[in-house]
């Protein structure tokens, strides 16, 4: 199984990939991940790649051989679709961080719907960070991407759930677990719109 999760720097994409890793892991898989950071601290682009079977060489996932895109921003969407096999699943965030000529009015934020169209209809869209801030916590819309991505994934609901637990602090460890069972909620209520 192969994931890339992508978006901007302060999104918690890094912590959202070594608990995807550490669960592969506890699900018995050989789990190999590589990053890439931009600049970080100023909303640049982060990548992950998350690799897990039985045997795992690289870290790296070659283009065409992605199983799944985790988008935390629309547009970095668009960045990673090389790497999608023809039946990925890509899964985005409705967040959107205009790049500078969009700010400034020299060109217009795509419409990265059509664009992924174009590689898979398996798409699913998801207001993550309306869902943190309905829990009183911004910084919790790594734990719905990461409840919406289980659902395509063997692990149990437990294994994510406990590994969600150890990886953060006593204080918002309920929030975290809260976020991340509405993001499965989320995904299980749009199977059939989702493909």
């Amino acid at each position: 199984m192969n994931v890339v999760m992508a978006g901007v720097g302060g999104q918690g994409i890094i912590l959202a990939s070594d608990i995807l890793a550490e669960v592969a892991m506890r699900h018995g898989y050989d789990v190999k991940k590589s990053e890439i950071h931009g600049m970080a601290q100023r909303g640049g682009s982060v990548m992950s790649h998350i690799r897990f079977s039985e045997k795992v060489f690289s870290p790296v996932i070659p283009e065409g051989e992605c199983d799944i895109l985790l988008s935390f921003e629309e547009l970095e969407t668009a960045r990673y679709l090389d790497f999608l096999r023809p039946d990925a699943w890509v899964l985005i965030n409705r967040y959107r961080l205009p790049p500078p000529t969009v700010s400034i009015g020299k060109e217009m934020y795509p419409e990265v719907e059509g664009i992924v169209r174009e590689k898979t209809r398996r798409i699913v869209f998801v207001d993550a960070g309306d869902i943190a801030l309905s829990l009183g916590n911004k910084r919790v819309l790594n734990s719905v991407l990461l409840g919406v991505l289980s659902t395509l994934l063997e692990p149990d609901t437990d294994t994510w759930e406990q590994c969600i637990a150890e990886r953060l602090p006593e204080k918002v460890r309920d929030v975290n677990i809260m976020a991340f069972r509405m993001g499965r909620d989320i995904r299980q209520e749009n199977k059939v719109r989702g493909g």
